[in-house]
């Protein structure tokens, strides 16, 4: 027992039990330091696998230079979105649109930021080709049974349409424009009042609180959004259920939102080299669009 009482502070005594000989074996004495070495080894070991592990991924999946499918768009991680997201534009450069990729909860996320453009609404089968166009795509909904435009709609001071069925509302005044939800907003009579322009759809954001609707199912969506003043589209470029889109809207700290039509609508922009996009497959409509098929519209300043 003397052997037991003589152990040091700094040692570990492992006591094994009898060997097939009948004998017990030696008590071994194992210093503190080479159980420290070894666990401090084992622990660098594997931070040097991760490290390599993820400088291996992000090689893998880092974006190669293509030829006919460049890369247009700047692409942001979600803390980079706290502060204003659009580029710092010379306000005499001709107008176009700024594309950033993000991804908010998983959810991957196209914005859509006109530059030095004019917002307003369009009414009937839009051109495309126009080259004053900077960005569109479509606004209110169109019923299915009378073909009327679903909600109170005015362009450029003309009532098209009036009704309550979303609460969601944009009104652009005196090139001022005001995305909000509510029932009842004095800016549709100053709309009509002043030549301006006004239309509603789903209501997404109400000042940063997220907003339910009815409709289910999963499909491309679209918003109009006003964050710190900063106007732009966000569109998914995945399937989403509105409550999804909405959540990542205020995620993303909109400030409104409402609804764009959105699955294939149809729409265009212009990017900064000049190249147009059309996105939307009229064939799917058989060429037989609505009449009020409507369209929110921005255009180079110079030409309204």
């Amino acid at each position: 027992m003397k052997e037991f009482d003589e152990i040091r502070d700094d040692q570990i005594r492992i006591i094994g039990e009898k060997n097939p000989s009948g004998h017990k074996k030696s008590p071994r004495v194992v210093p503190t330091l080479v159980v420290a070495l070894l666990i401090v080894g084992v622990i660098a070991l594997g931070a040097i696998i991760f490290a390599v592990a993820k400088h291996r991924q992000s090689t893998l999946y880092e974006p190669e230079p293509a030829y006919f499918e460049p890369e247009t768009c700047r692409i942001v991680s979600e803390s980079v979105l706290y502060g204003w997201i659009g580029s710092e534009i010379d306000s005499t450069a001709a107008g176009f649109t700024e594309m950033v990729d993000t991804t908010i909860n998983d959810i991957a996320l196209r914005l859509y930021i006109p530059h030095n453009a004019r917002m307003s609404l369009h009414l009937g089968k839009l051109d495309r080709g126009d080259t004053s166009i900077v960005f569109a795509t479509q606004a209110a909904d169109v019923r299915a049974d009378n073909g009327g435009i679903v909600g109170a709609f005015v362009l450029k001071g003309e009532q098209k349409s009036r009704g309550l069925a979303k609460r969601g509302y944009c009104a652009v005044i005196d090139d001022r424009i005001f995305i909000g939800v509510a029932e009842n907003t004095p800016l549709f009579e100053e709309s009509t009042a002043k030549g301006g322009y006004f239309f509603r759809q789903y209501p997404l954001v109400d000042n940063g609180r997220l907003v339910d609707n009815e409709p289910k199912g999963k499909s491309v969506r679209r918003a109009l959004c006003n964050r710190r003043g900063e106007i732009f589209i966000v569109e998914s470029l995945t399937k989403e259920s509105f409550h999804d889109f909405a959540q990542v809207l205020v995620d993303l700290r909109v400030d409104n939102a409402i609804y764009l039509v959105g699955s294939n609508a149809l729409g265009v922009y212009v990017l900064e080299d000049g190249t147009r996009v059309q996105y939307g497959d009229e064939h799917l409509f058989r060429g037989r669009l609505p009449k009020n098929t409507n369209y929110i519209v921005w255009r180079k300043k110079t030409t309204i």
